[in-house]
């Protein structure tokens, strides 16, 4: 059973969320503002945050930074009114994995908890070991490893290296890939993208023979 932590500073409608996922089976630890809710982390080593921006006490941003710290890979989905590119941007930067607006649907917001639940569970046995020029990139424990030292992926940046990966030397489709990890095209997605492809473009820069370049208007290309 998935555990999720709730972190939300609006307590009737974090009451709503927790008892919609209570009910399709979630698991759910509920804190009221960032503080408590590292606390909560800390404590429970859930399976996913679904956390508000604009919090008392240590907003969401500064809470996910730290999360971060503690573990590179547990999904982190923001929920904020604030929809300014440069705050989507920011949320991605520091480690996000998905931005939902206010007001969101309930059906919504369970969608894109079990999208991003399930790169953990899936295929995760089956899935090869890359050699990506001087890398090492095992998607499966969301692993890249160069010269000794070993870099952490989110599951999002993993499932786009990947994809990457078997299009090697080849165009992967900005709208594919759109649709595919993020469930559809708009434009503060494209945005959120760029951001994780500037992420793997600087985890893969001890390398010279790799490249990731733009195609403009069309995707990118990982050149090995």
């Amino acid at each position: 059973m998935p555990k999720v932590l709730l972190i939300e500073d609006e307590p009737a409608l974090g009451m709503i969320v927790k008892d919609s996922l209570s009910y399709r089976g979630f698991t759910v630890f509920y804190a009221e503002n960032g503080v408590a809710g590292l606390a909560q982390f800390d404590e429970h080593c859930p399976d996913i945050v679904v956390a508000d921006v604009m919090m008392p006490d240590m907003d969401g941003f500064t809470m996910a930074g730290h999360i971060r710290k503690r573990d590179p890979n547990v999904p982190i989905m923001f929920l904020t009114a604030r929809s300014q590119t440069a705050d989507v941007v920011k949320g991605f930067e520091l480690g996000g994995n998905d931005y939902l607006k206010k007001p969101f649907s309930l059906d919504e917001l369970i969608v894109r908890i079990e999208a991003l639940l399930r790169p953990r569970n899936a295929f995760a046995s089956t899935l090869a070991v890359f050699k990506i020029g001087n890398y090492t990139f095992d998607p499966a424990k969301q692993k890249l490893s160069f010269d000794g030292h070993e870099t952490s992926l989110s599951h999002r940046e993993a499932e786009l290296l990947r994809r990457l990966y078997q299009l090697r030397n080849q165009v992967l489709e900005k709208n594919v890939v759109l649709l595919e990890l993020w469930g559809d095209d708009t434009f503060f997605n494209g945005r959120s993208l760029d951001v994780f492809i500037t992420r793997l473009r600087r985890y893969l820069k001890d390398d010279p023979q790799v490249q990731i370049v733009n195609i403009r208007g069309v995707g990118y290309k990982l050149i090995i």
